[in-house]
């Protein structure tokens, strides 16, 4: 059996960039979020990026929950071809969004709009007036949500920001649910159900609480935490024989496009958690890549049902590199 100690958290989630000039200021001086380390590679270079606290800024990068990896491939920035998949087209639909939550959503969006950030959806469009969608440099959506953390009347506060949740499809709620709780130890925090447009929600993430209720966590409470993954049910696809199944953000065939990489779970023995999952599932997993045994040692990465990659590591991978960086 997987033994899921209080050391689990859901670490980070990846996306590709194509100029990391323009987006690295784009979410450190637009966000409010701090490059807290970069690692480079021969043919690509690993930027990442968190919402810094006095509570993590003592912890190495791989121990905290809410940072956003953002890859770059050298020369990309120098392709006037290249192009990103943001998940969200008519094609290749797969990966959703991330979700920012803040003290005051209108304030912050509309300090967004004065310097010069693109929106899918503002506060005033639309049925749903507490959320808005702004774009990042690569067309990624950008979820806002509001956590109303020590809110102030026409201010808002960087100190309160949170990287909430991220959001990707998934064609049988019940495979995927099985998949998140009973292999990776996630608890449903809540479901949302739309019947009009026949959607379903289920917000799931890390509670290590043994008093808590799964499917019990209010919206104020779960808009305050970070390391939440969304899964979207559009209501028929889990039993629609022509429906292909939804774009993992990985895989170039048929010319798909890549954008979306993955999310992340750390723990301090991962050893450990990818031999338990090993004994107690055998061949039923997907493993991309066993515990180290790729050029990047002391990582492995697992697909969940709709072949979404989940990078499983520990809370000291490249821990001298950081320290050195961060001069610790």
């Amino acid at each position: 059996m997987a033994t899921f100690d209080n050391s689990f958290l859901m670490n980070h989630t990846c996306l590709r960039i194509k100029d990391p000039k323009v987006s690295i200021p784009f979410y450190t001086e637009k966000f409010g979020m701090k490059l807290i380390a970069t690692f480079p590679f021969a043919d690509f270079t690993l930027y990442m990026l968190n919402y810094e606290t006095e509570a993590n800024k003592h912890l190495n990068w791989s121990a905290r929950e809410g940072v956003l990896e953002l890859c770059h491939n050298h020369g990309v920035e120098n392709d006037p071809n290249y192009k990103l998949n943001n998940g969200n087209g008519e094609k290749d639909r797969g990966f959703g969004h991330i979700c920012v939550s803040v003290d005051n959503i209108q304030t912050f969006q509309d300090q967004l709009l004065k310097q010069d950030v693109k929106f899918q959806k503002k506060l005033s469009d639309g049925r749903q007036k507490n959320i808005a969608f702004a774009l990042d440099p690569n067309g990624y959506w950008i979820e806002l949500i509001e956590n109303g953390i020590a809110k102030a009347e026409d201010k808002t506060d960087a100190s309160t920001y949170k990287l909430n949740h991220t959001m990707i499809r998934v064609k049988d709620p019940k495979k995927s649910l099985d998949f998140y709780r009973d292999v990776l130890g996630f608890k449903l925090l809540s479901t949302s159900v739309h019947e009009n447009a026949k959607f379903t929600l289920y917000f799931l993430g890390y509670d290590h609480d043994s008093n808590f209720k799964q499917d019990t966590l209010t919206r104020e409470e779960q808009f305050k935490r970070e390391g939440i993954i969304e899964l979207t049910h559009n209501w028929g696809t889990e039993s629609d024989s022509e429906f292909k199944g939804y774009h993992n953000g990985n895989s170039t065939e048929n010319g798909a496009l890549q954008g979306y990489g993955h999310t992340c779970v750390s723990c301090k023995d991962p050893a450990k958690f990818c031999q338990e999952l090993v004994d107690k599932f055998g061949d039923k997993l997907d493993w991309s890549l066993k515990w180290d045994q790729g050029n990047i040692k002391n990582i492995a990465f697992i697909r969940d049902p709709d072949g979404y990659s989940i990078e499983i590591l520990g809370h000291g991978l490249f821990e001298d590199k950081f320290k050195q960086q961060a001069n610790l």
